[in-house]
This record gives C-alpha cells, structure tokens and sequence, in this order.
C-alpha cells in the first residue's frame, strides 16, 4: 500500500473512499504538537480555572488580562508566520491550540477566536505586505487586539446588506465612514479593528483596517449583558464622519464580501475545535459527580439512565474529534500543495481553506450542537444541583449557547453546506451527477444477495458509510432534478440534506480514527460503531421526511424502497451493550 496521501477536494468525501491512513487524528500529534498541547493545559489550569467565579462577575479586565499572557506565550500568533512576529505553525496546530485555549472558559475562548481568527487573519491573508508589517507583529504578540465589525441591528447573516457607507473625501486622502456595527467582540479593549462598509453605491461591502488610538468619529456602546460569555466585551460600534487613512483599504474595493466569507470558513472549522475541549471537560466533571453522588445507598454512576448518558457524551466527543482533526490535516495538506506548486503563501492559505468550506460548516454546525447537548445533559447529571450557580455546569450551558448562532448560525450553515455542494457541482469542480446517475440504475436492478465477507476491523461499518452516501446523492438528486434553479428555496429539503451530510461525514470520521488506532476489543471502536448506528438513525427519518415531500407514487415508492436497501446494517451491534462498555470505560477512569 503505498504511504502516499490520495489528494482529496472539499466534499470529495461523498463520492470517494478514504483510506484510514489518509486521516489525521489526535493520536498522530508530533512532538512539538504535544508540547504546544500541554503548555496550553498547563496555562488553563494554572490561569483560568481558579478564575471562574471573576469570569462570572464580567470581569472584562481579567480577559484582557489572559489575552496579554497569551500573547506573551505565543498563542497569539500561532498561525501568523515568523517575519510577522508570529510563530508560523501550520494549521492543524492552530487548530490544536484553539482547542485547548478555548475549553475551561467561555469569554476567554470568544475573546480568544475573535482575535486570532477574524481580527487577525483579514490582515493576513488580504492585507499589503506593509499593512503587514504595521499591524500582525502587535496582534501576534498581544500588544494590541483585533476586532471584527460586520454585523450591523438590520443585516446579521445577510452580511452584505449592511447600510454603513464609506465615501472618499474631497482631498482623497481619507475614507469617511458612517454607521454603527452590533455584538463586536473584544471592542471594550481592541485596537485594530477591521471593518466592512460599502464605498458609494457599491454591490459589495469593502473592508477597512480601523485603528482605535488617533481615530476621530470612532465611538462605542456600553458592554452588552449576555447569556453566557459574560466576560467577553461585547459592544456596539459606532462611526460618526469617522476618517480612515485610504491606504487602510483592504484587499480590493468591493470585495469585502469575499474577506468576510473566507474568514468566516476559517472561524467556522477553529470554532468546532474550540467546542471540543469544554465537552472533554463538561464529562469529566459530570462523571466525577455521578462516582461521588449517592442516591438509594450507591453511586449515581452504577444507575443505566446515568450510564447512557457518560457514554453517549464520550461517544460525541470521540467523533467531534475525529472530524475537526481530519478537516484541518486536509486544510493544511492542500496549503502545502498549492505552496510546492508555486502559489504564495497567502493564496494558498486562502485557497486552502475555501477549499474545505463545505467541511468547516458541516463541523461547525454538528460540534457546537453537540456541545448544548453535552452541557444539558451534564446539568441532568448534576440534578438540582446542576441548576445552581455554585456548581460548574450551569456557566457551561450559558457559554456553550452562543456557539450555535455566531460565525453564521447552524441553519444557515447547514443550508450553506449543501447550497455550496451543490454549486461544486454545477461548476464541475466535483462529479456528483455521475455517481448520481450510477445510483438510479442501481434501484432499478436487482439487488445482490451474496453474504459480503465482513472479517475486517471495521468492513461492514465501512460499507454501511458507502451505502449512506447513496442516500444523500439520491434523495439530492432527485429533489435538484425536481426543483432545478428553485432548489436553494427549497430550505426543508435543504435541512434533510444537511442532516444526511453531516452524520456521514462525522460518522465515517469515526470509523476510520477507530480503524487506524485501534483494536476490535476497544472502547474506541465501540464509540465509533454506538455512533455509525445512531447516525443511521437519523439518516433514515430525514431522508424519509424529504422523500414523502416531494415525491409521489412509484418515485416515492422506489425511493423508499432504495433508502431501507441503502440503509440495511445485516450485524446490527448490541447498542446496550456498546452503551454500557463505553460507560464502564469512563466511569472508571473518571474522566475523558
């Protein structure tokens, strides 16, 4: 077999088989990766854990605070390569530090994403090497921070409606801007702040790197009072006849749409691994409560309804992990390509991440659900006491909320999933009709009966995968077939898609993370199979809700009739039993 990695494009995964050695997994960390992984733990545990009740009490100061010992440590510029100030590290390491950095806190983590990611990367990735060299070397080390101001009170994820205007002034040495942008992290403490207005009467929104000091017409709302994250400035901005110097355009006028897009996708995929630590933490603590709580003379942790639950929250963090470590191993590797190619590295940082769009809104929308349901459950665990502010998981609940709406909300992310899927297609970047096509004759031959040889690790899981990605082209195909161009209208069917696509793509994850680590008699191939059949689940009811939609009669019937043959798992495993072996597993080790 050879070792070399079989190129992949985004969403390629529909229609090829990956090898599980072509996966990238936590368990294939290098050296250096595990020593930026425990000096990330390490700081958690000494700096923010303790701080928890000030975190609480909107301490701003003390989020600042951790942000100025992040950037004295380096975690600040991660990603921002080293003639910037940075440390230059590849992306599944940016990845890896968001994910530790971001898990113990809430505001921390929020304040943490919005510098590195959409206050930073704007600059780095369209800004002129001299907007470069002014303004990443501060944000890489923590001298100053970075704010992002898109979101305006009458235009939130449709971004490029927004009413701030820019207009040259007369001299044509300034942009004047007008306007106000809502719910701009880190504004309370920001000093560079990239904002998005459109020049005139433009289509398209442009984007402007703002400097706070020296910057008249600049003013600010008072800190919001939120939910969760309550320790993470959150301000409205506003711009009075505000002058913005013009050689602090940035990129290309009218293409601020595009800025905002692309660092959109990069927060999408940084925010499922921001999710993951904080679920990690969310079991380790409900567990450790389950082993220590009495109830009827025994351990609440002896009881199956506890139990169910530990091992349905270890499985999901088991494939969250899977699927946010193999995305961004492929991000990173088709940066490495377009670099040997000869592309910049700025392009291909570009190219590399839009090119795993349709991942990053796939992780983003499973991941930051599955964290609400971790934390909630976690709070049933807890009981009454889950309830109350002198325990730890109410705090988790409240944080993990704001996940599922900022950096484009999960039903706009899994509409975006499949809207872009589907444009892949049409601009032939990726053959769905073929296999599509394939799939139609399939239904209307007759199926085989040969008793495949499933001795492998894994093999009928695998090809239960295969089996799965049917489903999708089929009821996909025949809803675009139907409703052609009207198809993006269509959201019902769009959300039943997304459904089906997310729990492949996260499904298969897991399989193949079990398949290249691991033994048949382990807790991890358990956790990738309690999930296959979950996934399968819920596969079946939203295919089955698209079909009776929108087809009728002998369509429908032979659709329904594809989708019980595409479905058919012959080994069904003892789910009770799986359920109870990965409990057993974490309630005795106590954590994750």
């Amino acid at each position: 077999m050879s070792d070399t990695k079989t190129t992949l494009i985004g969403g390629d995964f529909l229609i090829t088989e990956t090898p599980a050695k072509d996966i990238f997994t936590l368990e294939d960390l290098s050296d250096e990766q595990k020593m930026m992984r425990d000096s990330a733990k390490e700081f958690i545990e000494r700096e923010v854990i303790p701080h928890r009740e000030r975190f609480e009490q909107k301490d701003y100061a003390l989020t600042e605070e951790k942000m100025r010992q992040l950037g004295e440590m380096g975690f600040l510029g991660v990603t921002v390569p080293e003639e910037y100030g940075g440390l230059g590290m590849g992306f599944v390491t940016t990845m890896l530090t968001c994910d530790y950095i971001s898990g113990a806190n809430g505001s921390l983590a929020t304040a943490y994403g919005a510098h590195t990611g959409i206050g930073t990367l704007p600059i780095l990735l369209y800004g002129t090497e001299e907007q470069k060299k002014k303004y990443l070397p501060d944000l890489a080390t923590g001298k100053k921070f970075g704010a992002y101001c898109l979101t305006e009170p009458d235009a939130g994820s449709d971004a490029n409606s927004g009413k701030t205007r820019a207009k040259l002034s007369e001299d044509g040495e300034h942009y004047i801007i007008n306007g106000q942008k809502m719910w701009i992290s880190n504004a309370g403490f920001a000093e560079i702040f990239i904002v998005f207005a459109k020049i005139d009467d433009d289509k398209n929104i442009t984007a402007f790197i703002v400097e706070r000091t020296g910057t008249e017409g600049l003013s600010f709302g008072a800190e919001e009072h939120k939910l969760g994250i309550r320790s993470s400035s959150t301000r409205q901005v506003f711009f009075n006849d505000m002058k913005v110097p013009v050689e602090n355009l940035l990129g290309e006028r009218n293409n601020g749409f595009k800025i905002a897009l692309n660092s959109l996708n990069v927060g999408r995929i940084k925010l499922a691994a921001a999710n993951l630590d904080g679920q990690r933490r969310i079991l380790g603590l409900a567990t450790k409560y389950a082993n220590e709580r009495k109830q009827f003379g025994v351990a609440i942790s002896t009881f199956g309804a506890v139990r169910k639950k530990i091992a349905e929250m270890a499985t999901g963090i088991f494939v969250a992990e899977a699927g946010s470590y193999r995305a961004a191993k492929d991000v990173q590797d088709k940066i490495d390509e377009l670099i040997a190619g000869g592309m910049n590295h700025q392009q291909a940082e570009l190219k590399g991440v839009e090119e795993f769009a349709v991942e990053a809104s796939i992780l983003k929308v499973f991941v930051s659900d599955l964290t609400q349901h971790t934390a909630d459950e976690g709070i049933q665990i807890y009981g009454g006491m889950g309830f109350s502010e002198d325990a730890p998981m109410e705090s988790a609940w409240r944080d993990s909320r704001i996940s599922r709406i900022y950096e484009g909300t999960n039903e706009i992310n899994r509409l975006l999933a499949v809207g872009m899927l589907i444009k892949r297609a049409m601009k032939g970047e990726i053959d769905l009709m073929s296999p599509a096509m394939a799939i139609g004759k399939e239904l209307m031959g007759i199926p085989s009966f040969e008793v495949p040889d499933y001795s492998e690790l894994l093999s009928e899981e695998k090809a239960v995968i295969v089996n799965l990605k049917k489903v999708f082209l089929m009821v996909s195909g025949a809803a675009l077939q139907k409703y052609m161009m009207e198809m993006e209208k269509q959201q019902h069917l769009l959300l039943n898609a997304s459904e089906i696509l997310n729990q492949i793509y996260m499904a298969e994850s897991g399989i193949l993370r079990a398949e290249k680590h691991f033994s048949a008699d382990s807790v991890e191939v358990a956790m990738a199979q309690l999930n296959l059949y979950k996934a399968v689940e819920k596969i079946i009811a939203a295919a089955k809700e698209g079909i009776v939609s929108f087809a009728e009669g002998d369509e429908q019937r032979m659709m329904l009739s594809g989708l019980r043959r595409f479905t058919k798992y012959t080994n069904q495993p003892n789910v009770i039993a799986l359920t109870e072996k990965v409990a057993a597993h974490f309630v005795e080790k106590g954590s994750y």
